[in-house]
């Protein structure tokens, strides 16, 4: 393994280049629609203050990766949990390890990245707002701000300090004075926080509202209000068919036949996405191993050059 590439979370970070990143994640998330990845479901070991997920993948001509990550509650945030561990990517063909990898900004950028295209395929044009100020909303205004700059970002969050220092990421951006006022004017939600318990109301979203929810790591972060009423999409059929952490908590024991369809097939053209101006969306993510070999490809392929 004399070869083998370690990258601290700098270097991980340095290598995520934004256009290569959506590229490379909309063709994971269609290869999860179209049955072409193997990536078993996620598993965990819990600790009394958090737990250990892995989640090995393989994504046809991404590669074949593996995560091991920490979920565990941050003491200098009440309220907000920290994401840690590794990346490991490997040689496809004979194995072998090729690099190894910070999984902080892996796992906060390839959900900005799955999140963004679940906006790009499905939002009305309008306000988009971002609710949460740790660091997958650092991410997801980062995200914005590389990839269309001009366009403003409201951020939200319980922290009025911190939602101006997230904003500052990106040059439309602005703090919003509070999470309720800034969603009833938003036509796109980037709901990214560590929540326990719901922090959007169903009567805060206008009609025609795309919600992408990807925290609540460690309760529903949407109310039953707003996911009765949505139109649901997922990255992969396990977010309703498995139980947290696997599956998110907000798509447990939907009634029968209710439909969630997968982002990649709307991506694909095989899905409808939007199909009236007042329909509300919601896309429920909980990560995805097929994502993380998405990010390690482009960090692999950017760090070689």
């Amino acid at each position: 393994m004399n070869d083998l590439l370690v990258l601290d979370r700098a270097a991980t970070t340095a290598a995520l280049d934004p256009h290569r990143l959506m590229a490379a994640v909309s063709d994971a998330l269609v290869a999860v629609a179209h049955g072409q990845a193997s990536v078993p479901p996620r598993i965990a070991a819990f600790a009394p203050s958090g737990l250990l997920g892995a989640m090995p993948g393989y994504v046809p001509g991404l590669g074949l990766a593996a995560k091991l990550v920490s979920v565990f509650a941050d003491p200098e945030h009440p309220g907000r949990s920290s994401h840690q561990g590794i990346v490991a990517l490997f040689d496809a063909g004979d194995g072998r390890p090729l690099a190894v990898m910070d999984a902080e900004p892996i796992t906060a950028w390839r959900t900005a990245a799955a999140a963004t295209h679940s906006a790009l395929a499905l939002a009305r044009p309008g306000p988009v707002v971002v609710v949460g100020t740790g660091a997958q909303a650092r991410a997801q205004v980062a995200l914005l701000a590389a990839l269309r700059p001009a366009e403003p970002v409201t951020v939200a969050g319980r922290d009025p300090a911190a939602a101006r220092t997230v904003a500052g990421l990106h040059p439309a951006g602005r703090a919003a004075d509070g999470i309720e006022a800034a969603v009833r004017t938003a036509a796109t939600v980037y709901c990214c926080t560590g929540a326990t318990r719901p922090v959007l109301r169903r009567d805060w979203l206008a009609p025609g509202t795309h919600v992408s929810s990807v925290g609540g790591s460690h309760g529903p972060e949407l109310d039953a209000g707003t996911v009765a009423d949505a139109t649901l999409f997922a990255e992969w059929p396990g977010a309703a068919a498995t139980a947290p952490p696997s599956g998110a908590h907000e798509l447990q024991d939907l009634p029968p036949g209710r439909a969630v369809t997968l982002l990649g097939s709307v991506l694909a053209g095989e899905a409808p996405g939007r199909r009236s101006p007042d329909l509300l969306t919601v896309f429920k993510s909980t990560g995805h191993a097929a994502l993380d070999v998405a990010a390690a490809h482009v960090v692999h392929g950017v760090a070689t050059g």
